[in-house]
C-alpha cells in the first residue's frame, strides 16, 4: 500500500458554492472545454428559446455571432419572469441566471414540454462566460442584468418601455477564455446544422443564424416538419415512395415518426426528444426500429412473399436504404446526462412501437406497389448480408489458417501497446517504399495502397469484401467489419490517410473516408482517423531549407526572402520526397501536421458524402462549380 502525507479529514471536504463547481467541472455540465462545448453553450440558450416555441408563445429566434466571438440569441417568447422570487427574495431573472436547478421546468406549470430540464443550461453558461448580459421585454417594460463570470454586476435595471404586446429575451454572452484555453471559435457551419435540425422538428418556427465575422447569414423555417427534413435527406436518392408520416398524442407524449425507404446501401436514421438530437438515439429509436421490422415480416408473410421455411428478415436487413426521423415531445423526459445524446423513458419505446405499427401496416395495405418494393429491398439486401457473412468468415477464417498473418504489403512496427502505435495508409509503392525507409519502425506501421478502393457508397458489404485493397485494410487494423466491428481490436491508436497533393489524391482519400464513415465510424467518434498533410514545396536557399504546406505559406516566405533567389521544388507526390525528407515533414510527430477527422454532425456528413459519392450527378456537379473558388490546392 502506497503511504503518502495527504490527509483526509472534515476539513479536507470541499464544497463548491454556487457556480463555482460549473466553472472547476464544466464537463459535467457543457461536455467539457473543447470547440464541442463551445457550442453547447449556444445550443442551451437557444433551447430556452426553443421551449417557448413547444409552449406556442414563441415563433421567432435569432441567433447573432459578432466580431469578437460574443454571441446574441433573441426571441419573441415570453420573457424570463422578473418579479421578486418567494423563496430567495431575488429577482427571478437573477435566480434563473445565477442558481443551478433554478427554471420553470420542473412543476410543469410554465412548460408543458421542454429540452431544458435540469434547470443548469442558461446559468451554466453563464457561470462560463466572461460577461453576460440579459434583457428581458415583459409587462411593458426592457429589464436588463449584466453578469461577469456568472455574478450580476449590479441589480435588476429598467431601461426602456416596449412596444404595446412585446414580449421576449435577448441574451448576449461572450465565452470565457479562462475555461475555454485553446484557440477555439465557433463554426458557422455546425451551428446552421444543428437550427436547420430545430427548425425541421419545431415546425412554423423562423430561425436566423448571422455571422457578422463572415457576413453569412441563413433563414429556417420548415412548414412541412420532419417530413421536409426526410425529404431533404433524399434529394440526392432515389425514394422507392413517398414519405410516410404519422403523428399521435399518447399519455401527453407528442409522436411524430416520417420514414421513407430509397435506392441507398446505408441506413439514414435520426432521432429527436424535445427538439434536442439524441445522437446516440435511446428508446423512441429502439421503438422505431423495431415497429419497422415487424411489420415488414408480416406483410411479407400475409401477401406470401416470405414462405413457410424463410427466415424472418432481421433489423438489418429492414433498414438499409431507409431514412427516418423519429420525433417525440415529453414533458418528463430521462436524458443519460446533461448533454442529453440518449433518451432512456422505458414507456416510449411502448408507444412510438405502437403508433409505427398502425401506421405503416396501415401505409403498406394501401399501397401494394410501396409494399412489394420495400420487400424487395429487404430481400436483396438479406442475400446481400448472407454472402457478406460468407465473405467475412473466409477473411477471419484465411486469417486463422495463416496463424492472424497480417497482409504481406504491410509493414508492421514493433512496439504492441497500440495507444502507441500509428498506421499510415499509403497511396502507392514508390510513396509506400519511401514511408517505410523514413518511419520510426518502433511505433509506425505503413500500408500501401494499389490504386483506388472501392466506393464503398455504391455497393453492399458483400462486394467490398472482395476488394483486396478492402480486405488488407480491415486485416490490418484488427477490429472487423460491419456486425463483428470490434473497436477494442483495433492495433494502431492512430490511423493516418497519407496520399499525395493532387486531385487522384484527394479522390483516393475520400473514397477511403467513405469507407471509414459507412463502416467503422467508431475510428473516427473515438479520435482515431487523421489525415496527413505532406509540404506543398520545398523552398531552399543560403544553404538553408524550409518547407511549406499552402501556397499562402510559400508566398509569404518568397516575401521575406526579398532579393533571395530561392530554388523552388513543387512536390507532386509523395513518392517525389526521399525517406528522410518525408519523416521531417510528414511522419516525424516533432514536426508534422496532422488533422483529426471529426463528424460533428452526423445527419450533415450523411447527406454530404451521399452527394459526393452517390449515383447522382448533377447535385455533385452544382456542389463542384459552387466551391471551385474556395479549393486551396488544384492540380492540373
Amino acid at each position: 500500500m502506497v503511504q503518502g502525507n495527504t490527509s483526509y479529514d472534515a476539513k479536507d471536504i470541499q464544497v463548491l458554492e454556487g457556480l463555482e463547481a460549473v466553472r472547476r467541472r464544466p464537463g459535467m455540465y457543457v461536455g467539457g472545454t473543447d470547440i464541442k462545448a463551445l457550442h453547447h453553450l449556444v445550443y442551451e440558450v437557444v433551447d430556452n428559446s426553443i421551449d417557448e416555441a413547444l409552449a406556442g408563445s414563441c415563433d421567432h429566434i435569432s441567433i447573432v455571432i459578432h466580431e469578437d466571438d460574443s454571441v446574441t440569441v433573441q426571441d419573441n417568447g415570453r420573457g424570463i419572469p422578473v418579479d421578486i422570487h418567494p423563496q430567495t427574495k431575488k429577482p427571478a431573472l437573477e435566480v434563473v441566471m445565477t442558481v443551478l436547478h433554478a427554471g420553470g421546468k420542473f412543476g410543469g406549470g410554465g412548460y408543458k414540454v421542454s429540452g431544458g430540464l435540469h434547470g443548469v443550461g442558461v446559468s451554466a453558461v453563464n457561470a462560463l462566460s466572461e460577461w453576460c448580459e440579459v434583457q428581458v421585454k415583459r409587462d411593458g417594460k426592457i429589464h436588463r442584468q449584466r453578469y461577469e463570470r456568472g455574478y450580476p454586476t449590479g441589480p435588476v435595471e429598467v431601461i426602456g418601455q416596449t412596444s404595446e404586446g412585446e414580449t421576449g429575451n435577448r441574451t448576449t454572452f461572450k465565452f470565457d477564455p479562462e475555461i475555454f484555453k485553446d484557440d477555439i471559435s465557433y463554426r458557422f457551419e455546425t451551428l446552421a446544422q444543428r437550427f436547420r435540425e430545430m427548425a425541421f422538428v419545431t415546425r412554423g418556427t423562423t430561425i436566423f443564424l448571422q455571422d457578422e465575422r463572415s457576413n453569412r447569414e441563413l433563414t429556417f423555417y420548415f412548414e412541412g416538419g420532419i417530413t421536409s427534413f426526410v425529404r431533404y435527406l433524399n434529394r440526392n436518392r432515389e425514394a422507392l415512395h413517398s414519405v410516410v408520416f404519422v403523428e399521435k398524442d399518447i399519455d401527453g407524449i407528442g409522436i411524430e415518426a416520417a420514414i421513407q425507404y430509397t435506392d441507398a446501401y446505408t441506413e439514414s436514421v435520426y432521432s429527436f426528444a424535445n427538439t434536442i438530437n439524441t445522437i446516440d438515439g435511446g428508446t423512441h429509436l429502439t421503438g422505431l426500429r423495431s415497429a419497422l421490422t415487424r411489420v415488414i415480416n408480416d406483410y411479407a408473410r400475409k401477401n406470401n412473399i416470405l414462405k413457410d421455411n424463410d427466415p424472418n428478415f432481421s433489423g438489418d436487413d429492414t433498414r438499409e436504404g431507409l431514412t427516418a426521423i423519429v420525433s417525440v415531445k415529453h414533458p418528463d423526459p430521462q436524458f443519460e446526462s446533461q448533454t442529453k445524446v440518449k433518451l432512456m423513458n422505458a414507456e416510449v419505446q411502448t408507444y412510438v412501437q405502437q403508433v409505427v405499427v398502425e401506421a405503416f401496416g396501415t401505409y403498406l395495405e394501401e399501397n401494394p406497389s410501396a409494399g412489394r418494393a420495400i420487400v424487395s429491398k429487404c430481400l436483396t439486401s438479406a442475400r446481400a448480408r448472407d454472402a457478406a457473412r460468407k465473405a467475412r468468415d473466409l477473411v477471419i477464417r484465411k486469417s486463422a489458417l495463416e496463424s492472424l498473418t497480417l497482409p504481406g504489403k504491410l509493414a508492421d512496427c514493433s512496439e504492441r501497446d497500440s495507444t502507441k502505435t500509428e498506421l499510415y495508409i499509403v497511396e502507392g509503392d514508390s510513396a509506400g517504399g519511401s514511408a517505410k525507409q523514413g518511419r520510426d519502425r518502433h511505433f509506425q506501421a505503413i500500408l500501401p495502397l494499389r490504386g483506388k478502393i472501392l466506393n464503398t457508397e455504391r455497393a453492399r458489404l458483400d462486394k467490398i469484401l472482395g476488394n483486396n485493397e478492402v480486405k488488407a485494410l480491415i486485416s490490418a487494423l484488427g477490429t472487423g467489419i460491419g456486425d463483428s466491428f470490434d473497436i477494442a481490436g483495433l492495433r494502431y491508436g492512430r490511423v493516418i490517410i497519407m496520399t499525395d497533393a493532387d486531385v487522384d489524391g484527394s479522390h483516393i482519400r475520400t473514397l477511403l473516408l467513405t469507407f471509414f464513415f459507412r463502416y467503422m465510424p467508431a475510428l473516427i467518434d473515438e479520435g482515431h482517423l487523421y489525415i496527413a498533410q505532406p509540404p506543398l514545396y520545398r523552398i531552399a536557399a543560403k544553404k538553408q531549407v524550409k518547407y511549406v504546406y499552402t501556397e499562402a505559406e510559400k508566398d509569404k516566405l518568397l516575401k521575406e526572402m526579398g532579393g533571395e533567389k530561392p530554388s523552388l521544388q513543387r512536390y507532386k507526390g509523395l513518392g517525389e520526397m526521399n525517406p528522410s525528407q518525408l519523416w521531417e515533414t510528414t511522419m516525424n510527430p516533432e514536426h508534422r501536421t496532422l488533422l483529426l477527422v471529426t463528424i460533428e454532425d452526423a445527419t450533415e456528413a450523411d447527406r454530404t458524402f451521399d452527394m459526393l459519392m452517390g449515383e447522382s450527378v448533377p447535385p455533385r456537379k452544382k456542389f463542384i462549380t459552387t466551391h471551385a473558388r474556395d479549393v486551396r490546392n488544384l492540380d492540373i
